[in-house]
């Protein structure tokens, strides 16, 4: 057969993908669909990420972890098993699982096999805690916040394992769901007293992805019953915002969305977006994905300085995977890799072994300071193994549920490159044959990409490139020979054709330097090339700060939420903590040309990527500018004060400054004044 190039926005929603379970009448078609867990292999740097999850806190918590211990409530135990547990398990099963890390799948097991014995006769199943929690005002109510993260553990468990007791497990629990009273179903009534039961009531869209994967495999109409009935008691709106808490709304914006599945209603999946773009034009006025939340929104504190929780960033991009699965669309694979390649990379120190609370766009110095312009009082932004509760669990997410969606099948029976990485994927196309393709490139820092076909016989299937939204020139080659196609950012290129071993799709996708300009910053300006945004280099002092097991403090027990006399394990030399302060100057002002920033910023290329390239040393890319400091542009509190609006009078030398990308920025200028002359120059 002939070759087929042609140019769609989606992927097909005309048939149902014949190999992998998606949606079923009456949900809406999958016009991508999630490959099983250990379908897609991540390779060179990406593979990298993982191997230093396995060998730092991610795989190492439960020594660390006062919450992952066998006295646990969800190993049967009377004390409390809420959301660590399960946040933490879903990564650090799939990391087990992408790396064939036998010490990790070994626990994982342990783990898994505990959660599967814990199943009541009625259905219930996990820490016998949550199961009826008698609130102040006598209301009784069941905990389910904790199953919805649980179930994404054992249903890639299932995926992966095809482990028979799963699906009996999640039918008889739901089944238990579906019998609870109102009373008892997710919202707490006034005075109820215990702050953890209303997070079900706020994330309750969160169990509807799991209703709609059984009833894929089922396909009995009490699971799309009860899925109306989760998304009718989800919490109304605070007011003008959906929610002010940073990570409620990354998880909570998507729910409208995640039922247009079952109401094909568009304007559910409308909402979703009018939240989306709502929230990001008021408080999203910086670089990397995020938005100004450190903890919550707060009136006013819009500022670049002002930082977003790690949770949020990876919860940000789990529901850009929903979104992207449910509707097709390339723009959330931009989302994703904007936070992924921008903002993630920081919030972990290089080596792994220890995070921090909050990252920002404009965070010039990360020290141990509880004076800070932050929500949340205490220690915020050094690196820690020990602090920072509920992101040391769920930051285990991050990379594997980055990998595993690198590569997804499409309705067609066809396979799509919905993120790009160098990675392998196998699985069954066309009409059933086992295909791998192996992806080659340095890709975000590099615009090349190049992916062999493996077959052992010639085979008829559509192959998606997904076109970001940044690129205005894709262009692509099929063993050697251009393709007369000329996509739109956004868009995908169809390659439809009888592929044979060893046929080469390379692709080149041209990076331009461009300027993002936020007018509600302070008419600051971000560098940007491809899906790379650039931060200032800084230089980065590092220093070692000190955690006394003797003198562990009450308070910071009590903002982990440890009521109990848990015993916390302390080792400063294997598990350091880490300050940063800057060793360089960073109050600059940027002098470009907003209408051709190109002509006034010079890219340099390193000729190889590190398999940690996300550090100051080893950036990989460097953008040569000029600039000039702006002295009275300070910290105030051990925060960088508010951008001074651009442009900016400055009478200092004009300097030579080097940009790298964000994500090797620890410290970081991202969002810069720029400087003028002349009289609509500020001082």
């Amino acid at each position: 057969m002939e070759t087929k190039v042609y140019v769609v926005d989606t992927p097909q929603t005309d048939r149902s993908n014949s190999f992998y379970a998606s949606n079923g009448p009456p949900l809406l078609s999958s016009p991508l669909v999630k490959l099983p867990l250990g379908s897609v292999q991540a390779e060179g740097w990406m593979r990298h990420q993982l191997e230093l999850m396995a060998e730092g806190l991610t795989g190492h918590l439960p020594e660390l972890s006062t919450f992952l211990k066998s006295d646990s409530g969800w190993f049967g135990t009377e004390r409390e098993g809420w959301e660590d547990e399960p946040y933490w398990l879903r990564g650090f099963h799939d990391l087990g699982v992408l790396l064939n890390n036998k010490r990790i799948l070994t626990e994982a097991k342990r783990w898994i096999e505990t959660v599967i014995a814990s199943q009541d006769e009625d259905g219930y199943f996990g820490a016998k805690f949550n199961k009826c929690v008698v609130g102040k005002n006598g209301q009784k109510l069941a905990d389910l916040w904790p199953h919805m993260v649980m179930l994404d553990v054992l249903i890639t468990h299932y995926e992966h394992s095809g482990d028979e007791r799963i699906i009996p497990l999640m039918t008889h629990f739901f089944r238990w769901c579906a019998t609870l009273p109102d009373d008892q179903f997710l919202r707490p009534k006034k005075g109820f007293g215990n702050h953890h039961l209303s997070v079900q009531w706020v994330r309750a869209g969160d169990m509807l992805p799991h209703l709609y994967w059984l009833y894929n495999r089922k396909k009995e109409a009490w699971l799309l019953d009860l899925a109306t009935r989760f998304h009718q008691k989800v919490k109304p709106p605070e007011g003008e915002w959906l929610d002010h808490h940073v990570v409620n709304f990354t998880q909570r914006f998507r729910e409208p969305g995640t039922y247009y599945t079952q109401s094909h209603n568009p304007a559910h999946i409308m909402e979703t977006e009018r939240w989306y773009k709502q929230h990001m034009s008021t408080w999203g006025q910086q670089p990397g994905g995020i938005f100004a939340a450190d903890e919550r929104i707060r009136p006013g504190k819009t500022d670049p300085k002002q930082a977003c929780e790690t949770c949020a960033m990876i919860e940000f991009n789990k529901s850009f995977y929903i979104l992207g699965k449910i509707t097709g669309k390339a723009l959330y694979a931009d989302r994703c890799e904007d936070i992924q390649f921008n903002s993630f990379p920081v919030t972990q120190s290089p080596d792994f072994k220890a995070l921090h609370y909050l990252t920002a766009a404009n965070q010039p110095q990360l020290d141990s300071s509880a004076n800070h312009d932050y929500y949340n009082k205490g220690r915020m932004i050094d690196y820690s193994p020990y602090r920072y509760r509920c992101c040391m669990n769920n930051i285990s997410m991050g990379w594997p549920y980055y990998t595993e969606h690198l590569w997804m099948a499409t309705a067609d029976n066809g396979f799509a490159t919905w993120l790009y990485g160098p990675s392998r994927v196998s699985a069954q196309v066309g009409h059933g044959m086992k295909v791998s393709v192996h992806e080659k490139t340095e890709y975000p820092f590099d615009e090349t990409v190049q992916m062999i076909v493996r077959t052992k016989q010639r085979v008829h299937f559509p192959l998606y490139l997904r076109v970001p939204m940044w690129c205005k020139n894709f262009q692509v080659r099929v063993n050697g020979v251009p393709l007369s196609i000329y996509p739109r950012p956004g868009q995908y290129v169809v390659i439809e054709r009888t592929w044979a071993n060893n046929d080469v799709v390379k692709l080149k996708m041209p990076m331009e330097v461009t300027l993002t300009e936020w007018k509600k910053s302070a008419n600051s300006v971000t560098v940007n090339r491809g899906p790379l945004s650039y931060s200032l280099k800084i230089g980065e002092d590092w220093r070692r700060s000190y955690v006394d097991q003797n003198k562990w403090s009450q308070e910071l027990k009590e903002w982990l939420g440890i009521k109990e006399d848990r015993p916390v394990h302390v080792d400063n030399d294997k598990w350091p903590e880490w300050e940063i302060f800057p060793s360089t100057p960073w109050n600059y002002g940027l002098i470009v040309d907003r209408t051709q920033p190109e002509k006034s910023l010079e890219v340099i290329k390193k000729k190889d990527v590190s398999n940690q390239p996300w550090t100051l040393e080893a950036a990989p890319i460097e953008i040569h500018a000029k600039g000039r400091r702006i002295p009275n542009w300070t910290l105030v509190d051990e925060t960088v004060t508010a951008l001074p609006s651009s442009p900016v009078k400055s009478d200092e030398p004009v300097e030579n400054i080097t940009l790298i990308p964000m994500g090797c920025a620890r410290l970081r200028i991202s969002c810069f004044p720029t400087i003028g002359v002349g009289s609509d120059s500020h001082e």
